[in-house]
């Protein structure tokens, strides 16, 4: 089973690449963010004919998140239940597998736009809202993934230039803190299970030539619950769709899981 992760900052200008890396690497869940377009505006029909199937939660201009599966998309749920927001950033569901239901979601995770902002605060408030949601989660779906971007880059390994950086948006500590939190729930994150190159990241400033100067956060993650880690066997960033012409500023993740054949 492969399931990825791509923020692809707005669906309506990106369908097309969506398509075409679907088409050429076939996972079996596609967690998308930032979809920008509201309900009515989703391409079911585009994903629907190349074998695919999806569940959404759209927002016109902002947010949207979205699950493509090969196959049907259970028990959906949109955002987290009791936490207040009018802002689409959440969408879980479960497939079916050998070795039972798996939870899927799809974390759009807020920006924070800069320490110590009102939108700093909603994004700590909100993830504590998603821890307290997620503890429950797992004692109800053990097998586990949450997929997204979380907008922190947990370490300095992944951050490109970890002193220009210090005490912003995305690495300050209370963001760390906040996404460690999640981890301690008994979630891994599935790209440091195993040896990674130096300087692997998975979102570049459009600016300044980022993407050429590999001057990026890996700041999209796919966390596994204990019941599904010793199954991921790879997780890698495929950097080849931030170099399409129009990309998104992220980039695909992808993790493997060899799960064993129903007996």
């Amino acid at each position: 089973m492969k399931l990825a992760t791509w923020n692809i900052n707005s669906l309506k200008v990106r369908l097309p690449q969506v398509l075409d890396w679907l088409q050429a690497h076939p996972v079996d869940a596609l967690c998308l963010q930032e979809l920008k377009l509201p309900d009515d505006k989703f391409p079911l029909e585009a994903f629907t004919e190349i074998g695919y199937t999806a569940q959404w939660a759209g927002q016109k201009t902002y947010n949207g998140v979205a699950i493509v599966a090969r196959q049907e998309c259970l028990e959906v749920q949109r955002n987290i239940p009791d936490f207040d927001d009018h802002q689409q950033r959440i969408i879980a569901s479960t497939l079916a597998s050998p070795i039972g239901d798996i939870r899927i979601i799809s974390a759009y995770c807020p920006n924070g736009q800069a320490v110590g902002s009102d939108k700093y605060e909603y994004k700590l408030r909100w993830y504590a809202a998603l821890r307290d949601w997620l503890q429950g989660e797992l004692q109800r779906y053990p097998r586990l993934a949450i997929l997204g971007d979380y907008n922190v880059a947990p370490k300095d390994e992944d951050v490109h230039d970890p002193a220009k950086w210090v005490g912003d948006v995305l690495v300050s500590e209370p963001e760390r803190a906040a996404f460690n939190a999640v981890l301690d729930l008994g979630l891994t994150d599935a790209f440091r299970q195993f040896e990674q190159p130096e300087k692997s990241f998975s979102w570049w400033d459009y600016r300044r030539m980022a993407f050429r100067r590999n001057a990026g956060l890996r700041i999209d993650h796919v966390l596994l619950s204990d019941a599904l880690r010793d199954y991921c066997v790879s997780c890698v960033i495929d950097k080849t769709p931030r170099a399409n012409e129009q990309p998104s500023d992220h980039t695909p993740v992808v993790a493997t899981l060899v799960l064993p054949q129903a007996s």
